[in-house]
């Protein structure tokens, strides 16, 4: 099994379309363009169907990369997997977070597993199969490509799974009722929760967290089914889904580690504190260790309540449930790590209890 070290760079933007901070660390030499596989994203858009944040800060990206790599931007982006998440509400601030691997040698003084990363693509989908049972079953195998991509074998060693999925638009609707199909829905903006909710189921059948035995029907109504680890984002950009697998293996020669949590609800603050705890960086932190980045999901409870108190996420029809919780979560997490830098991003369908999510932490050892 081959040997690969990763590198986890967080850096600060001034707008969708800021690549300075990554132009600088690759003219320091702190960055090789070469080694860059993905590329996670928090822009200040509203994370809606019409969040053109996204698109343009991968187009940036790309054309910013282009002659440091020899290729053209389209290229760039079949190349690195670009995950744009919209919404920044409330402390959450603006960044993207670059993961690199290169081929490196494990000393015999390096212990335990380290972090790895994993990448792989589905095929492109019919609009018809979004948020359906061939959409897990394609993102199942993904995962387990992209889990052999990173040299994990252990499914419990995953502590992270973000996908990007493919959201429907009018166009992609007519594509449908011209060949004589149905969508799973006529909604855009619902289409981005069946694509994230399928995506996510996608991931529990590949790791064992669920059975295959899945119906369409079970996509957004059966929420006892889902994924610890998963946390998925719609995107008009395309049509495939793109899978990062995020874990510990002992092929791994990084300075850097993840683990994780799962909050229950959105004000879970000791689920936050077990994922800190779980990198040891907790109320008592070990010495040397210092945090990378959060990356966490958030929803409003679908039941209407948290802890059974109501809560009036769901009716506000002039702000989305979505950037409601991406705020909440993310100021109860901003306030337990000391830093708004973090990634949250909103809609958790099947990723987590209902209501909650998972919390994932990356930390640097000395």
């Amino acid at each position: 099994m081959r040997t690969t070290a990763v590198g986890v760079f967080k850096i600060a933007t001034r707008g969708p379309g800021d690549v300075s901070g990554l132009m600088a660390m690759i003219g320091s030499g702190a960055i090789d363009p070469k080694t860059i596989l993905a590329i996670l994203g928090k822009t200040e858009g509203n994370g809606g169907v019409n969040d053109f944040t996204r698109e343009y800060a991968v187009a940036a990206l790309c054309t910013a990369l282009a002659p440091r790599l020899g290729l053209s931007p389209e290229a760039v982006e079949q190349r690195i997997a670009f995950v744009m998440s919209g919404g920044t509400e409330g402390v959450l601030s603006p960044h993207i977070t670059v993961f690199t691997r290169r081929e490196a040698e494990r000393t015999a003084s390096l212990s335990g597993k380290r972090l790895s990363i994993g990448m792989a693509h589905t095929r492109d989908f019919l609009p018809e199969e979004l948020g359906r049972t061939a959409q897990i079953a394609e993102t199942a195998t993904a995962v387990k490509a992209a889990m052999d991509d990173a040299g994990i074998t252990d499914p419990t060693d995953v502590h992270f799974v973000q996908i990007k999925c493919p959201l429907l638009t009018s166009e992609r609707f007519a594509a449908a009722i011209a060949r004589g199909n149905k969508t799973a829905t006529t909604s855009s903006y619902s289409s981005m929760a069946y694509s994230r909710g399928a995506s996510a189921l996608g991931v529990a059948v590949a790791l064992g967290e669920t059975s295959s035995d899945i119906r369409d029907e079970d996509v957004l109504r059966r929420y006892d089914l889902f994924s610890n680890v998963a946390s998925t984002s719609s995107g008009i950009e395309l049509m495939h889904n793109v899978v990062i697998v995020l874990g510990n293996s002992a092929s791994s020669a990084s300075e850097l580690e993840i683990g994780h949590a799962v909050m229950s609800d959105a004000i879970d603050a000791p689920a936050v504190v077990s994922a800190l705890n779980s990198v040891g960086l907790g109320t008592t932190p070990q010495p040397g260790r210092e945090l990378v980045n959060i990356f966490a999901k958030a929803e409003a409870s679908p039941d209407g309540t948290v802890r059974g108190y109501r809560h009036t996420m769901l009716e506000d029809t002039d702000i989305s449930s979505t950037r409601h919780a991406r705020a909440a979560v993310g100021g109860l997490i901003a306030g337990l790590a000391g830093t708004g830098a973090i990634y949250v991003s909103g809609g958790a369908e099947h990723q987590g209890p209902a209501g909650g999510g998972p919390v994932a932490v990356i930390a640097r050892l000395p």
